[in-house]
């Protein structure tokens, strides 16, 4: 590698030194998320890893992907680049855990203007802490410069994970029932979706986003808006070692209740929802006032302080909360399954 070195290819804006520095900067990270499966370590051409299928009937895998979105630009404009790789391993984490997948590994993807090493192992030592957080194991990513496509201080960040499930054990709405009770687990903010509605309220391309905000306590709002997703893996292991069944699970991201809530129902049921039944975050009050925004299209873009509902026995609700209230959530009993077409009524 020392020995790999183009002064044409540098000249054109990629500089393959930085790369390999960017490698050594973060391979501790990387291997701080090991798990036992992993097989080898970063630098090879692909991440190995062999999972432990004992016990299982017909595993199934699980995958995911997503990015972080226009959030970046906040990670951008405050020079905060620590916090977005965990949203990244959240937005596809939390996604597979919805079918009852538990996540094995994970590998992520930057594209940047300039390979910048200290802000590269920022992201990363975000995406080792997401993975640490959902108990997988971070065995691959690229990072690749765009010149002249990409301004030299922009970057984007995407990521995709692997889980696995028995096929006996798939959670998919099949054992759905009128009078199930919902379970909502807080969502730790605006996690990392709406956010070109976002920016658009705030202006903040123009906004002083490290400005004390007296209707967010005292912290700034760029601070609150970078704010990382919160990771549900352990909380929804902790329900199944419990013994809670869990009928259905949906992850509120993009689309807010209306679009993500009824993808958990089946036919002739609906999610009737009491949106006094969890405290809303003040962020969303600050967005609704500044952006003049009806109250649909807020849950219909935002999460509301929500970030996943899962649907369980009504008489198992109780132990519900209090297994993923002992796993470190804020959990509330929301609503319940009712007869119906229309996927979701909140009142």
């Amino acid at each position: 590698m020392s020995e790999s070195h183009s002064a044409s290819y540098a000249a054109a804006g990629v500089d393959v030194t930085a790369g390999y520095e960017a490698v050594r900067r973060i391979r501790p990270m990387v291997e701080s998320t090991y798990i036992p499966g992993v097989m080898g370590t970063i630098g090879g051409f692909g991440g190995l890893f062999a999972p432990d299928m004992t016990g299982m009937k017909k595993p199934v895998l699980v995958s995911g992907t997503d990015g972080v979105g226009t959030k970046l630009r906040i990670a951008q404009l405050m020079d905060r680049h620590d916090t977005v790789g965990i949203d990244c391993v959240a937005m596809c984490v939390n996604d597979i855990i919805c079918g009852g997948a538990m996540p094995l590994f994970f590998l992520d993807y930057i594209a940047c203007g300039r390979n910048q090493p200290r802000r590269v192992a920022g992201i990363v030592s975000g995406i080792a802490e997401g993975c640490r957080q959902a108990e997988c194991a971070l065995v691959g990513g690229e990072t690749a410069e765009h010149p002249g496509t990409m301004k030299p201080d922009d970057y984007d960040l995407a990521g995709f994970s692997v889980g696995i499930v028995d096929e006996e054990k798939i959670i998919d709405g099949r054992k759905l029932t009128r009078g199930d009770a919902l379970i909502g687990l807080a969502s730790s903010g605006v996690h990392s979706n709406g956010f070109s509605l976002v920016r658009k309220v705030f202006n903040v391309e123009y906004a002083d986003l490290h400005m004390p905000v007296e209707a967010l306590g005292g912290i700034g709002l760029g601070e609150t808006l970078l704010t990382p997703t919160r990771i549900y893996v352990k909380a929804v292991k902790a329900l199944m070692k419990a013994g809670v069944e869990l009928h259905a699970v949906s992850h509120i991201t993009g689309g807010g209740f209306y679009e993500n809530v009824p993808r958990m129902m089946t036919d002739g049921m609906t999610a009737k929802i009491d949106v006094k039944a969890f405290p809303r975050p003040p962020i969303f009050n600050l967005i609704r006032e500044i952006g003049n925004i009806p109250e649909r299209d807020m849950y219909n873009t935002f999460n509301m302080g929500i970030g996943m509902v899962i649907a369980v026995p009504a008489a198992q609700a109780d132990a519900a909360v209090a297994a993923a209230v002992a796993a470190g959530e804020r959990a509330y009993i929301i609503g319940s399954v009712v007869p119906g077409d229309s996927g979701v009524e909140l009142v």
